[in-house]
Protein backbone atom coordinates (compact mmCIF):
# COMPACT_ATOMS: atom_id res chain seq x y z
CA UNK A 1 0.00 0.00 0.00
CA UNK A 2 1.09 3.83 -0.51
CA UNK A 3 0.86 6.79 1.26
CA UNK A 4 -2.85 7.24 -0.21
CA UNK A 5 -3.81 3.42 1.16
CA UNK A 6 -3.82 2.42 -2.52
CA UNK A 7 -1.95 -0.44 -3.99
CA UNK A 8 0.96 0.34 -5.95
CA UNK A 9 0.24 0.36 -9.79
CA UNK A 10 2.33 -2.22 -12.00
CA UNK A 11 4.73 -1.24 -14.00
CA UNK A 12 3.24 -1.25 -17.83
CA UNK A 13 5.25 -2.70 -20.28
CA UNK A 14 5.98 -1.13 -23.38
CA UNK A 15 3.62 -1.46 -26.16
CA UNK A 16 4.62 -3.65 -29.30
CA UNK A 17 4.16 -0.82 -31.73
CA UNK A 18 6.42 1.18 -29.25
CA UNK A 19 9.40 -1.08 -29.47
CA UNK A 20 11.91 0.14 -31.75
CA UNK A 21 13.21 -3.90 -31.96
CA UNK A 22 9.46 -4.76 -33.23
CA UNK A 23 9.48 -6.71 -36.55
CA UNK A 24 8.39 -3.54 -38.79
CA UNK A 25 11.06 -1.20 -37.93
CA UNK A 26 13.67 -4.68 -38.27
CA UNK A 27 11.68 -5.03 -41.97
CA UNK A 28 12.43 -1.42 -42.77
CA UNK A 29 16.46 -2.14 -42.55
CA UNK A 30 17.46 -3.15 -46.19
CA UNK A 31 20.59 -5.52 -46.74
CA UNK A 32 23.60 -3.37 -46.64
CA UNK A 33 26.07 -4.41 -48.90
CA UNK A 34 30.33 -4.44 -47.80
CA UNK A 35 33.03 -3.59 -50.31
CA UNK A 36 30.90 -3.88 -53.15
CA UNK A 37 28.32 -1.45 -55.00
CA UNK A 38 25.01 -2.41 -56.35
CA UNK A 39 26.27 -1.82 -59.97
CA UNK A 40 28.68 -4.35 -59.36
CA UNK A 41 26.80 -6.67 -57.90
CA UNK A 42 24.32 -6.29 -61.36
CA UNK A 43 27.35 -6.54 -62.70
CA UNK A 44 28.48 -9.94 -61.63
CA UNK A 45 25.07 -11.35 -61.83
CA UNK A 46 24.46 -10.57 -65.49
CA UNK A 47 27.98 -12.42 -65.93
CA UNK A 48 26.52 -15.52 -64.16
CA UNK A 49 23.84 -15.37 -66.98
CA UNK A 50 21.16 -14.51 -63.86
CA UNK A 51 21.69 -17.93 -62.26
CA UNK A 52 23.17 -18.09 -58.68
CA UNK A 53 22.99 -18.97 -55.41
CA UNK A 54 22.89 -16.18 -52.47
CA UNK A 55 24.76 -18.22 -49.63
CA UNK A 56 25.33 -17.94 -45.80
CA UNK A 57 24.00 -18.79 -42.79
CA UNK A 58 20.75 -18.30 -40.97
CA UNK A 59 20.23 -14.53 -40.11
CA UNK A 60 22.73 -13.67 -42.36
CA UNK A 61 20.53 -11.29 -44.67
CA UNK A 62 19.21 -13.81 -47.72
CA UNK A 63 16.22 -12.94 -48.09
CA UNK A 64 16.54 -9.25 -47.44
CA UNK A 65 19.12 -9.56 -50.35
CA UNK A 66 16.98 -12.07 -52.82
CA UNK A 67 13.94 -8.91 -52.02
CA UNK A 68 16.01 -6.01 -52.58
CA UNK A 69 17.37 -7.23 -55.99
CA UNK A 70 13.82 -7.29 -57.17
CA UNK A 71 13.39 -3.32 -58.37
CA UNK A 72 17.49 -3.73 -59.94
CA UNK A 73 15.82 -6.68 -61.95
CA UNK A 74 12.76 -4.66 -62.76
CA UNK A 75 14.74 -2.05 -64.06
CA UNK A 76 17.08 -4.09 -66.71
CA UNK A 77 13.81 -5.43 -67.94
CA UNK A 78 13.00 -8.67 -65.72
CA UNK A 79 10.20 -9.46 -64.03
CA UNK A 80 10.55 -11.77 -60.76
CA UNK A 81 8.41 -14.90 -60.06
CA UNK A 82 8.44 -16.29 -56.23
CA UNK A 83 8.84 -19.54 -54.73
CA UNK A 84 9.27 -20.04 -50.72
CA UNK A 85 10.18 -23.15 -49.00
CA UNK A 86 10.98 -22.74 -45.29
CA UNK A 87 10.90 -24.81 -42.15
CA UNK A 88 7.23 -24.90 -41.62
CA UNK A 89 6.79 -25.45 -45.26
CA UNK A 90 10.16 -27.83 -46.86
CA UNK A 91 8.24 -29.11 -49.36
CA UNK A 92 5.91 -28.56 -52.63
CA UNK A 93 3.44 -30.75 -54.46
CA UNK A 94 3.73 -31.94 -58.31
CA UNK A 95 0.36 -30.05 -58.80
CA UNK A 96 1.71 -26.68 -56.84
CA UNK A 97 5.07 -26.74 -58.88
CA UNK A 98 3.73 -27.21 -62.29
CA UNK A 99 0.76 -24.86 -61.85
CA UNK A 100 3.91 -22.41 -60.63
CA UNK A 101 6.22 -22.87 -63.76
CA UNK A 102 3.42 -22.71 -66.16
CA UNK A 103 3.31 -18.60 -65.26
CA UNK A 104 6.92 -18.91 -66.10
CA UNK A 105 7.66 -16.49 -69.30
CA UNK A 106 11.43 -15.94 -70.69
CA UNK A 107 11.77 -12.91 -68.95
CA UNK A 108 11.08 -14.02 -65.94
CA UNK A 109 13.87 -14.52 -63.21
CA UNK A 110 12.87 -16.96 -60.50
CA UNK A 111 13.41 -15.72 -57.12
CA UNK A 112 13.77 -19.19 -54.84
CA UNK A 113 14.05 -18.68 -51.10
CA UNK A 114 14.89 -21.52 -49.19
CA UNK A 115 16.38 -24.31 -51.84
CA UNK A 116 18.00 -26.55 -49.27
CA UNK A 117 15.02 -27.25 -47.45
CA UNK A 118 14.91 -29.85 -51.01
CA UNK A 119 16.74 -32.95 -52.10
CA UNK A 120 19.26 -33.08 -54.36
CA UNK A 121 16.50 -35.31 -56.43
CA UNK A 122 13.48 -32.35 -56.35
CA UNK A 123 16.32 -29.76 -56.44
CA UNK A 124 18.00 -31.21 -60.06
CA UNK A 125 14.00 -31.59 -61.17
CA UNK A 126 13.55 -27.69 -60.45
CA UNK A 127 16.90 -26.81 -61.90
CA UNK A 128 15.70 -28.69 -65.11
CA UNK A 129 12.29 -26.70 -65.11
CA UNK A 130 13.51 -23.68 -64.47
CA UNK A 131 15.82 -23.58 -67.47
CA UNK A 132 12.52 -21.68 -69.62
CA UNK A 133 12.94 -18.45 -67.27
CA UNK A 134 15.56 -15.90 -67.89
CA UNK A 135 17.48 -16.93 -64.80
CA UNK A 136 16.97 -18.57 -61.02
CA UNK A 137 18.03 -16.53 -57.97
CA UNK A 138 18.22 -18.94 -54.76
CA UNK A 139 19.54 -18.33 -51.12
CA UNK A 140 20.76 -21.50 -49.67
CA UNK A 141 23.04 -22.20 -46.35
CA UNK A 142 25.50 -24.28 -48.17
CA UNK A 143 27.30 -23.65 -51.26
CA UNK A 144 27.02 -26.32 -54.06
CA UNK A 145 23.83 -25.71 -55.57
CA UNK A 146 24.02 -23.05 -58.00
CA UNK A 147 27.69 -20.78 -58.34
CA UNK A 148 28.22 -18.81 -55.96
CA UNK A 149 26.45 -14.93 -56.49
CA UNK A 150 27.53 -13.75 -53.32
CA UNK A 151 28.27 -14.96 -50.30
CA UNK A 152 26.33 -12.54 -47.38
CA UNK A 153 28.78 -12.62 -43.82
CA UNK A 154 27.58 -11.13 -40.83
CA UNK A 155 30.01 -9.04 -38.46
CA UNK A 156 29.51 -7.37 -35.07
CA UNK A 157 29.74 -4.41 -36.72
CA UNK A 158 26.81 -4.57 -38.86
CA UNK A 159 24.82 -5.57 -35.73
CA UNK A 160 25.74 -2.44 -33.92
CA UNK A 161 24.60 -0.13 -37.60
CA UNK A 162 21.70 -1.44 -37.60
CA UNK A 163 21.12 -1.55 -33.93
CA UNK A 164 22.09 2.68 -33.84
CA UNK A 165 19.67 3.33 -37.05
CA UNK A 166 16.82 0.99 -34.62
CA UNK A 167 17.47 2.80 -31.46
CA UNK A 168 16.92 6.64 -30.62
CA UNK A 169 19.95 8.90 -29.30
CA UNK A 170 21.56 7.35 -26.38
CA UNK A 171 19.31 4.48 -26.24
CA UNK A 172 22.80 2.35 -27.02
CA UNK A 173 24.00 2.58 -23.42
CA UNK A 174 21.21 0.42 -21.39
CA UNK A 175 21.45 -2.52 -23.90
CA UNK A 176 23.54 -5.66 -24.06
CA UNK A 177 26.94 -5.17 -25.82
CA UNK A 178 26.64 -5.72 -29.51
CA UNK A 179 29.39 -7.76 -29.73
CA UNK A 180 28.47 -9.81 -26.99
CA UNK A 181 24.96 -10.27 -28.71
CA UNK A 182 27.01 -11.22 -31.56
CA UNK A 183 28.75 -13.77 -30.47
CA UNK A 184 25.96 -15.58 -28.02
CA UNK A 185 23.50 -16.12 -31.16
CA UNK A 186 26.94 -17.12 -33.18
CA UNK A 187 26.56 -14.01 -36.15
CA UNK A 188 22.55 -14.95 -36.39
CA UNK A 189 21.32 -10.79 -36.52
CA UNK A 190 17.58 -11.71 -36.63
CA UNK A 191 17.99 -13.50 -33.63
CA UNK A 192 20.01 -11.12 -31.66
CA UNK A 193 17.50 -8.50 -32.52
CA UNK A 194 14.70 -10.66 -31.26
CA UNK A 195 16.36 -10.49 -27.91
CA UNK A 196 16.78 -7.15 -27.90
CA UNK A 197 13.51 -6.80 -29.00
CA UNK A 198 12.60 -9.46 -25.87
CA UNK A 199 14.70 -6.57 -23.60
CA UNK A 200 12.80 -3.31 -24.41
CA UNK A 201 9.48 -5.45 -23.85
CA UNK A 202 10.47 -6.34 -20.46
CA UNK A 203 10.74 -2.85 -20.08
CA UNK A 204 8.36 -0.06 -18.45
CA UNK A 205 6.68 1.76 -21.19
Amino acid sequence: MNDGGRKARAPVSMKARDNPFSSDRILSIRYRLHDLTWEQLMRRLAGMDYRGALVGAQGSGKTTLLEDLEPALRARGFQTKWFRLHQSMPRFSSASLQTFFSTIERDDIIAFDGAEQLNRLAWEQFKIKSRKAAGLIITTHRPGWLPTFLECVTRPDLLEEIVRALTPGGAQEILPPTAELFLRHNGNLRNALRELYDFYAARPG
